[in-house]
C-alpha cells in the first residue's frame, strides 16, 4: 500500500525501495520510508544522503539522518563533506604580503590542511573565510617580527602562532595544520618610505626657498620704486628753485 500511495504522491517507489535496501544492508539505524519520502519531496538528493551515512558509519563519525538531510537541503554536498571529514584536504592560501618592523616586505605562501566539521557544516563559513583568516594571521605575525631574518630563520613560528589563534571558529572546517610553503623577500618598504619622505622634504625646502627669493625680489623692486620716486621728487624740487628765484627778483623780495 505504501508503494501504491507513493505513486500518487509522485515519489518513485524504486528509489525509495533501493535506498531502504542499501541502508538496511549497510546496517544503518532504522530509517523509515516516510522520512525518505519527505526528503525526496523537499528536492533533496536521497541517494547522496544514504551514501554519506554509510561512509560516516564505516568511519565511526556521528552523523544522523536528520543532520545529513539538513546538510543536503542547505545546498552542500553531504557525501563530499563526509569524505573530506574522513580524508583531510589542503587549501592553498594565495601569496600574502607583510612588512616586518625593519621595513622589509615578505611574501609568504601557506598551505592549510583541513577536514570538515560535520556539526558546524550547516551555517558554517567556507574556504574563503579560512583563507582570509590565515592571511590576516600571517600578516600580523610578520608585522610583529623585529627583523625579516627572524621570519626567514623560523617560519614555523608563524604556523604555531596562527594555528593557536583558533581561526576555524565559526567555520565548517577544522584546521589540522598550517604550513608555510615559501617565503620570498620583496621590496624595502622602509627605505622607499624614507626616500619618498626625503623627496617630499626637498620639494618643501625648494618651495620655501623660492618663496623667500620671490619675497626678496619683490622687496628689491619696492625699494627701487621708492628710490625712483625720491629722485623724481628731488628733480622736481630742483626745477622749482629757478622759478622761485625769478619770482623773488620780480617782487623785490630777494635778500
Amino acid at each position: 500500500m505504501d508503494l501504491v500511495f507513493m505513486r500518487f504522491r509522485k515519489v518513485p517507489p524504486g528509489l525509495i525501495a533501493r535506498s531502504m535496501i542499501i541502508a538496511t544492508k549497510a546496517g544503518l539505524p532504522s530509517i523509515s520510508t516516510s522520512q525518505m519520502e519527505t526528503h525526496y519531496l523537499a528536492n533533496g538528493n536521497l541517494q547522496n544522503v544514504i551514501k554519506a551515512l554509510i561512509v560516516a558509519d564505516k568511519a565511526n563519525l556521528k552523523l544522523s539522518f536528520q543532520q545529513a538531510t539538513a546538510i543536503d537541503l542547505a545546498g552542500r554536498d553531504v557525501l563530499q563533506a563526509v569524505q573530506v571529514s574522513v580524508t583531510p584536504y589542503m587549501i592553498i592560501v594565495p601569496a600574502i604580503m607583510g612588512v616586518s618592523l625593519d621595513g622589509i616586505q615578505l611574501i609568504a605562501i601557506a598551505r592549510v590542511t583541513v577536514r570538515t566539521n560535520l556539526q558546524r557544516l550547516v551555517g558554517g563559513a567556507g574556504e574563503e573565510t579560512i583563507k582570509a583568516r590565515v592571511g590576516q594571521g600571517i600578516i600580523s605575525c610578520i608585522g610583529t617580527a623585529k627583523s625579516y631574518y627572524e621570519v626567514l630563520e623560523n617560519p614555523e613560528n608563524i604556523s604555531k602562532k596562527v594555528l593557536a589563534d583558533g581561526l576555524d571558529s565559526g567555520t565548517a572546517f577544522e584546521i589540522l595544520s598550517i604550513d608555510i610553503a615559501d617565503i620570498d623577500i620583496g621590496i624595502n618598504i622602509g627605505a622607499t618610505l624614507q626616500i619618498d619622505q626625503a623627496t617630499a622634504d626637498l620639494s618643501i625646502a625648494k618651495a620655501k626657498a623660492e618663496e623667500k627669493r620671490a619675497m626678496a625680489v619683490a622687496s628689491e623692486q619696492e625699494m627701487m620704486a621708492r628710490i625712483q620716486k625720491a629722485k623724481a621728487s628731488f628733480i622736481r624740487a630742483e626745477s622749482e628753485i629757478p622759478i622761485a628765484l625769478s619770482g623773488a627778483f620780480k617782487s623785490g623780495r630777494f635778500y
